[in-house]
């Protein structure tokens, strides 16, 4: 006898089917069920089993557990991540335009490397939603030739998706008054910056548009180079130019960020001349002097200038209003003790 049959080698339990040809529900050696339970449970040897409810028949076997805000593993994010959390909170996306070579990746690359070491001078790290992507283009920087400084920090940006940009997503938190600042960076490489100048190609920029400020990256050494120096200057004005074409005369804040500062520091000639040349295009910008790296860390230290780049680029706190306003009474005006006398 097995399972819920009398009958000595019935397989109905395993195969449906009775060993006499009966129909299952009327057979004379089909047990009850609830019998049958009973001596299925003392087979097992357990004292009592609980049978589930006909409510939790099809019910989850686990329950979920709840979700926690964990650091992320994803690599850099797409235009559709990007919209998602700018959807969920507020998100402030900036343009990085620069030349190949001019030190793009090398920015976000130090900005990584004082978070991880929490010396962004008056920032504090909240969250990330790219951490892997921050590694990886940091790794250039851990891997030193016995102790030598490598001659390439990065390595060139390239993306598998031509034609969509990356980002690098970051929440800081500021010192002073705690406030939070989610920032989506994108790396894109040089060349998009070179087609949108010479080409006028603009489509894989539209991110631009939804932008609260601009980085124009630029290579110092251009500017301390007095051949070079005119030539760089001209080529930001022609960007200059084409951002206004493409954003019909609404830009946002630009910031001229001049890298290899330990090489080189802007002096007034260079300053006076992209100053004329932003101005000739009817906009204006703040220029920030950064070294993601030095050559010289006795004199300018490896991540100069990112801490203020990030400062300017939050902008400056609106001071809130005055919820209830408070006027003192004058004695030269009496007002509600004059109001009607003439009539």
């Amino acid at each position: 006898m097995t399972g819920s049959c009398r009958f000595e080698g019935c397989t109905v339990d395993e195969t449906g089917i009775c060993a006499l040809e009966n129909p299952t529900s009327t057979c004379a050696n089909r047990m009850p069920l609830d019998e049958a339970q009973s001596e299925s449970d003392d087979a097992l040897g357990y004292d009592a089993v609980e049978l589930p409810s006909i409510e939790q028949l099809g019910a989850p076997v686990l329950v979920q557990p709840a979700s926690t805000n964990t650091f992320g593993s994803g690599r850099s994010l797409g235009l559709e991540d990007i919209n998602a959390l700018m959807g969920s909170r507020y998100v402030n996306v900036v343009g990085i335009l620069g030349e190949p070579e001019s030190g793009k990746t090398a920015c976000l690359a130090s900005l990584y490397l004082l978070m991880s070491h929490a010396s962004l001078e008056g920032w504090a790290f909240a969250d990330s939603r790219s951490l892997m992507a921050f590694e990886d283009i940091a790794r250039g920087a851990r891997d030193w030739n016995d102790g030598h400084v490598p001659e390439q920090m990065t390595v060139h940006t390239e993306l598998a998706d031509d034609r969509s940009p990356g980002f690098l997503h970051i929440k800081l938190k500021r010192v002073t008054d705690g406030q939070c600042l989610d920032l989506a960076l994108p790396d894109i490489p040089g060349e998009w910056t070179q087609s949108l100048v010479t080409a006028s190609r603009s489509d894989r920029l539209d991110f631009i548009k939804s932008s609260e400020v601009i980085w124009i990256v630029i290579d110092g050494r251009n500017l301390a180079d007095i051949e070079k120096r005119q030539g760089q200057i001209v080529r930001i004005g022609q960007l200059v130019g084409r951002l206004n074409a493409m954003l019909e005369g609404r830009i946002p804040r630009l910031l001229i960020v001049v890298t290899h500062h330990d090489m080189y520091d802007i002096d007034e000639r260079a300053r006076v001349l992209l100053e004329r040349e932003l101005s000739r295009r009817k906009v204006s910008a703040e220029i920030v002097c950064v070294a993601p790296f030095s050559d010289r860390p006795d004199e300018v230290p490896p991540g100069f200038g990112i801490a203020e780049l990030i400062s300017k680029t939050a902008g400056v706190k609106a001071e809130p209003p005055v919820f209830w306003p408070s006027f003192e009474p004058s004695d030269s005006t009496r007002a509600y003790l004059s109001y009607r006398r003439e009539r």
